[in-house]
């Protein structure tokens, strides 16, 4: 079968046309540009997002750049279980099918701070937060075959460490870019664990390292003065290490429409293509089987 994409772009020409896409922080950056590729795919696009007057600007310039009228905006806070089970209850109710989903917002280096529901920030909006979606939207997505979950999460993802008696941050020194390595770690052991869970339903799943891209995520930079948190601040802001949000997004896009992929769920890809999905910690079918369990108590979601 011929490769979707080479010299990390996707080449193929696969239209969407009758699918119905969500896609997570979609009013800039990675997900912007994903939503635009889609809808030029003629794919009935929604833009979730925290903001509804950036959702509504995207939204715009998406409907002006390929002339679709099939672009949608919702309002989700990924900080927020009551958003969250909100989104999904208006969502389940009033779409008929969703074909694609993907779990493409989160943060970086925050502050150290807490959620609604008293959570680390990045464990709750990078891991609960989509872990909460996902499950809520997984009925939805059995009622068509071929359907894809694709998790952004990092190449950080290798220095990630878990600390299982302390998730939240509480008995330790906080480190923003820890908490974050953390939680890009937490989105492979998620995409492990789900694509058992899913396997026979029709649904994949596969996470994905974008690369090192030009768009907002640092904005919280020089919060972590830790040598990985300068040294991410120094990758940031210079222009000739990091990639454009339009190339960034090539990988997500690739896990979500290449055919070559049908079947394939659980990998790590980077550059559009399949890498080995990290060291130990990543590969432990033990930890991702133990981090669903912690998720669903926490989330208050029943198995």
């Amino acid at each position: 079968m011929v490769r979707s994409a080479s010299r990390g772009w996707v080449r193929s020409a696969v239209k969407l046309t009758n699918k119905n896409v969500l896609i997570t922080g979609a009013n800039a950056g990675l997900g912007y540009e994903t939503a635009l590729d889609f809808a030029e795919r003629d794919a009935r696009v929604i833009i979730a997002c925290r903001d509804e007057s950036k959702a509504a600007a995207a939204k715009e310039q998406i409907q002006k750049a390929t002339g679709s009228q099939k672009i949608f905006t919702r309002r989700l806070d990924l900080s927020s279980f009551s958003s969250i089970r909100q989104f999904s209850e208006d969502f389940n109710r009033t779409e008929d099918r969703l074909d694609i989903l993907i779990n493409n917002a989160g943060i970086m280096k925050h502050p150290q701070a807490k959620t609604e529901d008293g959570f680390e920030m990045h464990f709750g909006v990078n891991h609960l937060g989509p872990f909460l979606l996902t499950n809520l939207l997984l009925d939805i997505m059995k009622t068509n075959k071929g359907g894809r979950i694709v998790n952004v999460s990092s190449i950080v993802n290798y220095l990630g460490r878990i600390k299982w008696s302390d998730l939240n941050w509480e008995k330790r020194r906080y480190s923003p870019m820890g908490a974050y390595n953390a939680s890009k770690l937490m989105n492979v052991l998620f995409t492990r664990e789900l694509a058992n869970r899913i396997r026979g339903l029709g649904i994949t799943t596969n996470s994905i390292h974008p690369g090192v891209v030009n768009t907002t995520l640092n904005r919280t930079g020089g919060q972590d003065l830790s040598i990985m948190g300068r040294l991410t601040d120094f990758i940031f802001n210079q222009n000739f290490l990091t990639i454009s949000p339009k190339q960034g997004a090539q990988c997500q896009i690739y896990a979500a429409i290449a055919p070559e992929l049908q079947n394939v769920s659980g990998k790590y890809f980077s550059g559009c293509r399949k890498l080995p999905v990290g060291f130990w910690n990543a590969t432990s079918s033990k930890s991702a089987a133990r981090l669903w369990k912690i998720s669903e108590e926490l989330t208050g979601l029943k198995s």
